[in-house]
């Protein structure tokens, strides 16, 4: 009998992590058709179809180009006004500055067109907001600045949509500006020569899914051509860049802000991946070496390896420091600048681990979560509420806030969401309402600033929109698993077939599977509170598997007390490299006694 999202997989309805397995719904006689047309196991049609990928789309998926996906750039609104302004302001050689956010996609953003400007010997100022001192986005001192070093034409990326009163700052200081973003827009434009965005409510390019990275390789592709089509390159005697170069960024930036990794998206970071192996860029090549890559590179390196150390520097340091990284053309320049990010990851791990422990412990002092999570600190560090709201989120499975309260009664805030829940607008809608500062976001992640005074309201605002959409949902704790996985489903050559449907991120989720009727032959505490555990299976197989961040919680409880009795095991199938070029282990993620 063929699943429903209604039935338990293997009968668990509540794991030791108070979850039900559910098994993803998908067409059953499109997943039999794309496994027969393309070769492929049947699980591995069963995942394409549950993604939502069709027989037309499935040769794209499986192996996603530029060539195929990437659309005109003028597709997007505005975005042929952006390339005449910056055209022009190049061939009349006015100053330009790029402002960009401290985030790693604000930091390839920028680092994009410093790149291609420098290529062809175009000047750029760049500018990196200080995230505890001017907090996000353009601010009107940071205007006056730039104004004052004589720049004319301003591009933001990654930020800008809602900058009103600092970009008409700008336009007062006879500032030109263009601005790159992707966060949700509202009706109301910030006023600009060009506002490049996809998100904006009268743009029908259907590219809503790339991040601000994306968008800036975009006006790159159109400027480019425009610069082509005007006999700049040749009037001037320079060499046209090689924009393909340039797809690493494009990739670190993509995967590092969560967006989806489908259509355009599924392209960049495919291909820009296949550049980061070439080692081209000082910066990642410095980054990877400190860093200990010495493996094919993957979204996973990109996500949880490289752009936390990029990130590191907007964080707890120096905020420009990504940028000056990724920019670099001195390998000596790289690998210092690289060593310092790392030592700032360090201690932006430190601070994360005492934040993190506080916001649980007032969380759970609150009866527990409600619809919407909300931490509240005074001083704690604004550089890692974000990644403490992940963190949050991952352990209660509801959408997450954390805000730092600084000492002039200011809320700094971060959020991050779960499926369904458009964090970003509501966001939006609490700014609308008079109940913030400053805000705004997109589906998955948001940033606020709002007055302590206006903190309860503001609460009792977003988690009443947060609960009425999770209850439209019917909304609970729940994991999906893509399937049951034997042993014999789980030699080598399947794991290779798997391999075909990265990279994995939002939209497309990495596979999970269910390992039924384990026996756990062994536990051994790894690290601070890692997991080691080595198992049978039901068909008497043995079975290697982690779980990171078990130990002193309900999932390390039950591995570790499993040794008299079967459970079922829910995780990521993962190469184990340590072991050899062809093991492989479970990471796992969740756990359930048997239910007689």
């Amino acid at each position: 009998m063929q699943e429903t999202e209604s039935e338990c997989l293997l009968g668990v309805e509540r794991s030791c992590t108070g979850k039900r397995w559910l098994l993803r719904t998908c067409d059953e006689r499109l997943s039999l058709a794309l496994s027969q047309r393309l070769g492929l196991p049947d699980t591995i049609g069963r995942i394409l179809s549950s993604r939502g990928v069709d027989m037309d789309q499935a040769e794209s998926f499986l192996s996603p180009t530029l060539k195929e996906l990437i659309p005109d750039p003028l597709c997007l609104k505005d975005m042929d006004k952006a390339v005449d302004v910056l055209a022009l302001a190049i061939e009349k050689q006015r100053p330009l500055a790029v402002f960009g956010d401290y985030d790693v996609d604000g930091a390839t953003s920028s680092s994009l067109l410093k790149l291609f400007l420098q290529a062809i010997g175009v000047p750029l100022e760049v500018y990196i907001p200080d995230r505890i001192r001017e907090g996000y986005g353009p601010n009107p001192a940071a205007m006056h600045a730039l104004a004052s070093k004589g720049i004319e034409l301003l591009v933001t990326v990654d930020c800008g949509i809602s900058a009103h009163d600092a970009l008409q700052t700008a336009s007062e200081q006879g500032l030109d500006v263009i601005v790159v973003d992707h966060h949700v827009a509202e009706t109301r434009l910030p006023p600009a020569q060009a506002v490049v965005n996809p998100n904006r409510l009268d743009d029908e390019s259907g590219l809503g899914h790339l991040a601000a990275v994306g968008v800036t390789f975009l006006l790159l592709v159109a400027l480019n051509r425009a610069l082509r089509e005007r006999n700049w390159y040749a009037d001037q005697g320079v060499r046209e860049p090689n924009l393909m170069q340039l797809l690493d960024l494009v990739a670190l930036g993509t995967v590092c802000d969560v967006v989806p990794l489908i259509g355009l998206n599924r392209a960049f970071v495919t291909q820009g991946l296949k550049v980061l192996a070439q080692r081209r860029n000082h910066g990642l090549q410095a980054l990877s070496d400190v860093s200990r890559v010495d493996e094919m590179p993957s979204a996973y390196h990109l996500g949880f390896i490289l752009g936390p150390r990029v990130n590191a520097g907007g964080r707890v340091g120096e905020a420009a420091l990504g940028t000056e990284l990724l920019t670099s053309l001195d390998t000596g320049t790289a690998r210092e600048l690289a060593q310092r990010l790392d030592e700032y990851n360090n201690e932006r791990r430190e601070i994360e681990a005492e934040v993190l422990e506080q916001a649980i412990q007032q969380v759970e002092g609150q009866d527990g979560p409600g619809d919407l999570v909300i931490a509240v600190g005074q001083g704690w560090h604004p550089g890692v509420i974000g990644i403490v709201a992940s963190r949050l989120k991952e352990r209660f499975d509801r959408p997450s806030i954390v805000i730092s309260i600084d000492d002039e009664g200011v809320g700094k805030g971060s959020g991050r969401s779960v499926p369904g829940v458009d964090l970003g607008s509501v966001v939006l809608a609490a700014r609308q309402k008079g109940l913030l500062i400053n805000g705004g976001g997109h589906a998955m992640a948001a940033g606020l600033t709002v007055a302590q005074d206006q903190l309860q309201a503001l609460q009792n605002f977003m988690s009443e929109r947060v609960s009425q959409t999770l209850s439209g949902l019917a909304y609970q704790p729940t994991l999906r698993l893509d399937g049951t996985l034997q042993y014999q489903a789980g030699h080598y050559a399947f794991y290779q077939s798997l391999e075909r449907l990265a990279p994995y991120g939002t939209g497309n989720p990495e596979p999970r599977f269910a390992v039924p009727n384990v026996q756990i032959l062994r536990s051994d505490v790894v690290g601070v509170d890692h997991l080691r555990v080595f198992a049978r299976t039901e068909t008497g197989e043995r079975l290697k598997g982690i779980a990171f961040r078990s130990v002193g919680r309900p999932l390390g409880d039950l591995l570790q007390s499993a040794k008299d009795f079967p459970i079922h095991l829910a995780g990521k199938l993962r190469r184990d490299s340590w072991a050899g070029p062809e093991a492989l282990q479970l990471h796992i993620e969740d756990a359930a006694r048997i239910a007689f």
